[in-house]
């Protein structure tokens, strides 16, 4: 029973081993094409991060890619035919870690730039877009801040207004009690000059502050273009960078026609600064009248100027734009920096380097079931011609010349045919 044991399992031993025997026809062929496919590749991600066209950048590119491919299949040579031969935990634990070490190395000097060539067009699109959509925020913040700096004409006109009105009151004499366009009169006729003045400046910011947001507009409308426009990915990227240098422009200066800053001095110097006239009541008491209503029109004055500086001051704090600035990326550097959007391009970049690897797994279980199946013995069951030859040679020159000579391994010629007379 257990010869017929050991029978069965040395013949499905030399069923796998012939299944073997015919795969290795074709496997340094197979290892051959993956490491040629992936030197193809790598060739196209390094002539992606040079710049310089001439035949020297192309040799370069051309050894650095062959050097890649040779080292795969050697890699993989070397790999394949000595793990599974291995038997000792040890020495396969061993040879595990030299072939992670591999893997790792292959990936850094050939599946980044594998995946470069497959998808650094679009990474760098990408990058365009995400620009894009960087720089489109960062023009509707700082126009809503320029027009949240006109809404401060508003409050301007609203003080303006209110001075206008004191001073007419004080034209028939409500306010000091002398009727007439004097000290008092001047006083507010001068503080409503100068927020007239600083109302028309606002009101003057208006258009440019809208041809300024329209012409960012079309400029991010370029630059959403270029970033789907079919053609060479380095001429979009020139035209990219030219539409981004003139975006950022009109983002400054859409920040400096912001009126929140002007107000906010404006509104430092009405309660600052005021030019006192000379009292021209015609007696002691008229002028002490309109001493005291300058006065109380001085202190209206802060009032006001302190309502206007709080509303500029928050107009100036609300969040500013983001700073942006376009760099431009090679592809290789794109696809790292936005992997996460390109597994499918990476998964295949690094399954072409490591399929391989998967060919040891599978020679490894193959020959452990051929050990399996054979147990401890050991057969030498296939013998060329030569060895058979060899061996005998080696057993004449043990016994000595005394030994009778074997025989040749030739086979007897059959004896002649008879001839009937």
């Amino acid at each position: 029973m257990g010869d017929t044991h050991l029978l069965a399992g040395d013949r499905y031993a030399r069923e796998l081993e012939r299944h073997l025997t015919w795969l290795d026809t074709f496997t340094p062929t197979a290892l051959g094409v993956l490491s040629t496919a992936s030197g193809i590749y790598t060739y196209l991600g390094v002539r992606s991060l040079l710049d310089d066209p001439g035949a020297l950048t192309t040799m370069a590119a051309l050894a650095y890619s062959i050097a890649v491919s040779v080292a795969i299949f050697v890699f993989w040579s070397y790999v394949i035919r000595l793990l599974p031969a291995l038997r000792s935990a040890a020495s396969r634990v061993g040879l595990f870690l030299s072939m992670a070490l591999g893997c790792v190395a292959i990936i850094a000097m050939s599946s980044w730039l594998n995946a470069a060539a497959l998808a650094g067009s679009a990474a760098v699109e990408q990058h365009m877009a995400q620009t894009t959509q960087r720089y489109q925020a960062a023009l509707e913040r700082v126009h809503a801040n320029a027009v949240a700096g006109q809404s401060l004409a508003r409050d301007v006109a609203r003080v303006r207004q209110s001075f206008d009105d004191l001073s007419e009151q004080e034209a028939g004499g409500t306010l000091s009690g002398f009727a007439g366009r004097g000290a008092v009169f001047r006083v507010l006729t001068q503080k409503g000059a100068e927020l007239e003045a600083l109302e028309t400046q606002i009101l003057g910011a208006e258009e440019p502050i809208a041809v300024a947001f329209a012409q960012g507009n079309a400029i991010l409308s370029r630059m959403r273009g270029l970033g789907v426009e079919p053609g060479g990915i380095e001429n979009r990227t020139v035209r990219f960078s030219e539409e981004a240098v003139n975006l950022a422009g009109l983002i400054a200066q859409l920040r400096q026609l912001n009126p929140a800053p002007l107000v906010a001095r404006a509104a430092q110097d009405l309660s600052e600064a005021a030019i006192l006239p000379e009292l021209d009541g015609s007696t002691a008491e008229t002028r002490a009248g309109q001493s005291s209503t300058i006065t109380s029109v001085l202190s209206l004055v802060d009032q006001r100027a302190s309502t206007l500086l709080g509303a500029a001051n928050e107009v100036i704090s609300a969040p500013g734009p983001e700073e942006v600035a376009y760099t431009p990326i090679s592809t290789a550097d794109a696809v790292i920096l936005y992997a996460g959007n390109f597994v499918p391009a990476w998964a295949g970049a690094i399954a072409i380097d490591l399929l391989p690897a998967v060919l040891v797994f599978i020679l490894m279980v193959t020959q452990a079931a051929i050990r399996s199946g054979r147990g401890e013995t050991v057969t030498d069951d296939s013998m060329t011609v030569g060895e058979l030859r060899a061996a005998l040679a080696a057993a004449d020159a043990l016994q000595g010349p005394a030994s009778t000579p074997r025989p040749a391994l030739i086979r007897p010629a059959p004896p002649p045919p008879e001839v009937e007379p």
